[in-house]
């Protein structure tokens, strides 16, 4: 059963000032010292309260809001948000003019205010940022939609915030697809599911009557591909997250890989046997042709495209082992990029260009990293008894991936959840659901 899930968000931008700023965080190493940044409730009169109160059934709508900014913000481990019974400055003035030396007295360096009015039950809402060493405002927005959009207020201020103060795109207005699990690992019901990034607004896309694996967001819009199976056999489908409206793309009775889509999103990848042997295969999404890309009696599998469409990673036994591949798009110029010790797979072109994240076993341990496109510079960023289905953040900065637990002798205590580490390495986490959950595929950012 499929649901319609998202309604589009029409926001109307009213207000933007901007300046140099002292402040800067550095995203490319691991940030032992985040920065301190005072995040005030969004300030709303009583009047506002009363209305959104008895219209909405929403209370104290403003710092819901500055929470949900605060959370995505310490999320990152770039930032540091002080606790709120520190301020010395109630937020209708701080919103004004705020008094830096209070907030310098509490070790802040970056400073939040804003303000929520509700206008023909229309929500307006107003930050600003502010540079505490400086005594400036760097940064004030201001935008309306309806009051039911708040948490999606909070990711796009978030975004404003962290792309400001980073130099970087932010990736808090973003959706995550997962396949979510429930039962015993010998008998599980695996649904398809969407949430926002941050783990709330949880919806349910099937039933869990057939199975299904490796959603994938289209990287241009909120379309995803997915495989289930039909009858035991493997059928790849395309699915409208805003409509609800899925199709099937077609039955492939040797899949030994699900689909990606290609950067522009009018073509699918993915790898089914043919003729006895596991190849690459690409499908046009609106004439149906399907090309094959390799020819080889090994197999090639778990292909995903550079972001300018130019190139292919995939994985291959072709050397004996399992190990990363680049070619390019049309299969030629064929080079192998992993040399490490272990097995390579389920390689994933960075949105950036400049990184493809793995998987990779060796000595009993999964471990997701990353190396360049060369292959050189080999990271690790994690290891665990069995990790795998590594998905990029827009902004090429975080991973999220899923990671299992082993099951007792009784065949209890399995579960598989899902996790997020960026690209030092230093801040991993776990994402919270509803239920287990694995396959995991992130969207491009929402407001883009």
């Amino acid at each position: 059963m499929i649901r319609k899930v998202f309604i589009k968000l029409f926001f109307t931008f009213l207000l933007f000032t901007e300046a140099n700023s002292v402040i800067e965080v550095d995203i490319t190493r691991g940030n032992l010292n985040p920065l301190p940044v005072a995040v005030s409730p969004l300030f709303s009169d009583e009047n506002t309260n009363k209305k959104l109160k008895n219209n909405f059934e929403i209370i104290q709508l403003g710092e819901k809001i500055s929470e949900v900014v605060e959370n995505n913000l310490k999320t990152t481990g770039l930032f540091n948000p002080i606790e709120k019974k520190a301020f010395l400055q109630k937020p209708d003035v701080a919103h004004l003019k705020p008094r830096f030396e209070d907030w310098a007295l509490i070790k802040s360096q970056a400073l939040v205010t804003g303000q929520i009015k509700l206008e023909n039950e229309k929500l307006r809402v107003e930050f600003r940022l502010w540079d505490v060493l400086a005594g400036k405002e760097i940064l004030a927005l201001a935008f309306t939609t309806v009051p039911k959009n708040w948490r999606r207020v909070g990711h796009i201020i978030s975004d404003k915030i962290y792309e400001r103060l980073t130099g970087e795109k932010g990736y808090f207005d973003t959706r995550i697809i997962y396949v979510a699990e429930q039962g015993p690992k010998t008998k599980r019901i695996k649904k398809l599911a969407i949430m926002d990034q941050d783990g709330f607004n949880t919806k349910y896309l099937t039933l869990g009557n057939e199975l299904v694996l490796t959603p994938r967001f289209n990287p241009t819009n909120q379309m995803v591909t997915y495989l289930s199976y039909f009858k035991n056999l493997p059928r790849v489908y395309l699915l409208d997250i805003e409509t609800g409206i899925q199709e099937v793309v077609g039955d492939f009775p040797g899949m030994t890989f699900a689909p990606r889509f290609s950067p522009d999103g009018k073509k699918i990848i993915m790898s089914f046997a043919k003729d006895g042997n596991s190849e690459i295969f690409t499908m046009d999404l609106e004439t149906r042709l399907v090309e094959r890309i390799t020819n080889h009696p090994s197999i090639d599998t778990s292909p995903s495209y550079s972001p300018d469409g130019k190139y292919i990673t995939f994985n291959s036994d072709r050397s004996g082992f399992q190990q990363i591949y680049t070619m390019k798009s049309d299969g030629t110029n064929v080079k192998r990029i992993s040399f490490g010790k272990g097995l390579y797979g389920t390689p994933v072109w960075s949105p950036r260009g400049d990184l493809i994240a793995f998987t990779k076993l060796h000595k009993g341990k999964f471990y997701i990293g990353v190396m360049r496109t060369d292959g050189k510079g080999e990271r690790l960023l994690t290891e665990n008894y069995y990790q795998e289905a590594p998905s990029w953040s827009p902004n090429g900065r975080v991973l999220i991936f899923y990671r299992e637990t082993k099951t007792d002798d009784k065949g209890e205590g399995f579960s598989a959840r899902l996790w997020s580490i960026d690209l030092t390495g230093y801040n991993e986490r776990q994402i919270s659901t509803e239920t287990d959950g694995s396959d995991p595929s992130w969207s491009s950012l929402l407001t883009n």
